[in-house]
């Protein structure tokens, strides 16, 4: 296949479109990133008609789900590499999100060779929901964009709101074809050198830190080509834990990053680590003889039941099921197409069963990833997004302290806040678990006011340069 970067800068994407993508609830059964989708198919439509792109080279990029397929860290990378703007759609899950952080880097990196007027950047954001000002990383609040030709409607709304509502299709059709304009103005202004096609995955955010309820640790307990227990062959394994592929023929990923890339798309910051590591934490040392570190975020335990017939493993495994630390959660990968699994299935479950009697027993009654293991990954993309949410919500309950009198208390989690990447809000009652009957100190409106004027405390894309 023809390189595009060897064909010029005209067959390359004109720009790559950065979203975070909206989990969805599991009641309509409809893609909630639908309107997404709409947005990149009228965006690339639009530019072929006001430009000679070439035919068959494609006008712009977006990953499309959260399905890691085959090669899906080095297609986006490669995109990143190659498009000549990138466009974010703004939005408060946008601005949590990692993997969006990590696509801004990794963009943001290349070098700007020439640039023309006002436009020192190849990036063209987009108000897909409107952020209050005050909530905007410094990257993005530093962008010297005017929005306004995009109409008023987009102003006061969003895209979102122009692309769903049948009110506002003239208005969306005016933003969408001025946005287009404006990449392709952009495009032309700005010249932004080939970048490199390095794992996107391995640069570190563009964004400030989270905070640490939304950090997750996934821990890897698993043989490696060096430690393989009598039975069990090698093909699922490298020469790290950390290479383990219980779903090898699913996913050319190892466990681990696979698993990064499901959270990472639920709002949470992610890190890996072999169990070992993470027992000299949680455990006080190996021997247990130290002072147990106070926990630093929630983890996931991923658990190959293989590595319990290692003696020492397993003790380490029960030490840790001893005190059951409420913010780890664990998994247990068991695929049904492994043969090697068919055949110890009982024995090893068994064991499994013996070594885990705690995590086991704190598991709800429907919950079968642990009693029976996850026989597929889509049974595992299913419950990592759970096991994540529960180690999170005892990650709070741990780290949870009583607040002084004068302390109007810390906001409780919730289901909907951690799906949506939203914060808490303030209790100011000071009651656990009470709502507040009204506005607080402090504490501002989930939506924006409507107002697109410069006094605004939400952030105006009409204003221009700050």
């Amino acid at each position: 296949m023809t390189d595009p970067g060897r064909l010029g800068s005209n067959a390359r994407p004109y720009f790559f479109l950065s979203y975070a993508h909206t989990p969805g609830t599991g009641s309509s059964g409809h893609d909630p990133n639908l309107w997404v989708h709409r947005l990149y198919d009228d965006l690339c439509e639009a530019i072929m008609e006001i430009t000679p792109h070439p035919e068959g080279v494609p006008v712009g990029f977006m990953d499309r789900g959260m399905h890691l397929g085959e090669g899906w860290v080095g297609r986006l990378s490669d995109a990143l590499a190659s498009c000549r703007v990138f466009v974010p759609l703004y939005s408060p899950r946008y601005f949590r999100s990692e993997p969006c952080g990590q696509e801004w880097r990794g963009f943001a990196n290349r070098e700007v060779i020439r640039h023309a007027g006002d436009h020192q950047t190849g990036i063209v954001p987009v108000w897909w929901v409107r952020v209050p000002r005050e909530n905007l990383p410094d990257v993005a609040s530093g962008l010297q964009f005017n929005h306004s030709d995009f109409g008023t409607d987009y102003l006061n709304e969003g895209m979102l709101a122009l692309s769903k509502l049948g009110y506002f299709r003239e208005s969306y059709e005016l933003a969408v074809h001025r946005l287009a304009q404006r990449i392709v103005h952009v495009a032309e202004s700005v010249e932004i050198a080939q970048g490199t096609t390095a794992d996107f995955l391995t640069l570190p955010s563009a964004f400030e830190a989270p905070v640490p309820s939304r950090q997750l640790r996934i821990s890897v307990l698993a043989c490696d080509t060096r430690r393989l227990p009598p039975g069990r062959a090698a093909r699922t394994y490298g020469s790290s834990a950390l290479d383990w592929q219980p779903y090898w023929r699913e996913s050319d990923l190892s466990l681990a990053r696979h698993a990064e890339g499901v959270v990472r798309k639920l709002n949470f910051h992610t890190s890996v680590h072999r169990f070992e590591e993470e027992a000299e934490l949680l455990l006080g040392g190996s021997g247990g003889e130290g002072t147990a570190a106070e926990p630093s975020a929630p983890g996931v335990l991923l658990l190959d039941r293989w590595a319990l017939l290692d003696p020492e493993r397993r003790a380490l495994v029960k030490r840790f099921d001893e005190l059951n630390p409420g913010w780890v959660s664990v998994l247990e990968p068991w695929a049904q197409d492994d043969p090697d699994c068919r055949d110890a299935d009982d024995g090893l479950g068994e064991l499994a069963g013996e070594t885990l009697v705690r995590k086991r027993g704190e598991a709800r009654p429907t919950f079968h990833g642990i009693q029976d293991g996850l026989p597929t990954l889509s049974a595992f993309d299913r419950e990592l997004p759970l096991a994540a949410l529960r180690a999170m919500s005892g990650f709070v309950d741990r780290t949870w302290q009583q607040p002084p009198a004068e302390d109007p208390g810390r906001p409780r989690p919730n289901l909907r806040d951690a799906l949506t990447g939203g914060a808490p809000q303030d209790h100011s009652s000071g009651k656990r678990g009470e709502r507040p009957r009204g506005p607080t100190a402090g504490s501002r409106p989930d939506t924006w006011n409507g107002s697109a004027n410069p006094g605004s405390s939400v952030a105006d894309p009409a204003e221009g340069t700050r």
